[in-house]
């Protein structure tokens, strides 16, 4: 079962729940997708630099906001199934609420200084682009999410108009950390894969501090799912 099949089905199941009076547990997905380009519900196909019809790797169009996206190895992307009515019932606070994830996570992983640009949703360092975020939400509950480019390989993207944005580029975390001169000391200390694993926390532990939540992790084949109660 992909990401999107288990998301839906997360979605329909706690949807008909909250119908019925029932409490649910909200839930996180993390993973890492192999190649795919996919397009928002509506997003324009002029951001697309290839033939939809003969892309260079899979295209799906989806139910989630915002233009087109590329997702692939060594990008963490994390998928919240939230119910908002434990939060707060607003689309605008949520989507701030996960910026500020990714935005702790880099701080606390390896001290990169990330930001909001006003106007726009997502996470940048400098004038490059490192998250795109793009959600969307049945009956308050929320589904799709965010991707943090890690150790990801940037040259798909120079296939697309990501997310819609030509005035800023794309940038990785192993890219910023190279440039600042840190890379090769992490590499020294710890193979590259461990850059990944310690995002993985570090956006783990950020998302239960943004959303007061503690996380258990239940065992699923090719990505990570937790379930959430609230940290009272």
């Amino acid at each position: 079962m992909n990401a999107w099949t288990w998301q839906k089905a997360l979605v329909k199941k706690n949807t008909q729940a909250i119908q019925e009076g029932q409490d649910v547990d909200d839930a996180l997905i993390i993973l890492q997708h192999n190649p795919v380009y996919t397009l928002g519900t509506r997003s324009s196909e002029q951001h697309l630099l290839f033939d939809k019809h003969q892309p260079p790797c899979d295209l799906y169009r989806t139910e989630r906001g915002g233009e087109v996206t590329y997702h692939g190895p060594g990008q963490l992307v994390m998928y919240p199934i939230l119910n908002l009515r434990h939060f707060q019932m607003d689309l605008h606070w949520y989507l701030r609420s996960l910026e500020e994830v990714v935005i702790r996570a880099l701080w606390n992983a390896c001290g990169i200084e990330a930001a909001r640009v006003e106007g726009l949703t997502g996470v940048w360092v400098g004038t490059e682009k490192v998250a795109a975020i793009g959600v969307r939400v049945s009956r308050w509950v929320t589904y799709h999410g965010l991707a943090l480019n890690v150790t990801t390989d940037l040259s798909p993207f120079n296939r697309i108009v990501p997310c819609g944005i030509s005035n800023y580029s794309v940038g990785s975390v192993a890219e910023i950390l190279e440039r600042q001169g840190y890379f090769q000391m992490f590499q020294r200390q710890s193979p590259i894969d461990d850059l990944v694993d310690l995002l993985h926390k570090m956006l783990l532990d950020a998302f239960s501090e943004v959303f007061g939540l503690n996380l258990s992790q239940v065992c699923c084949q090719d990505a990570s799912i937790f379930s959430t109660d609230f940290d009272m």
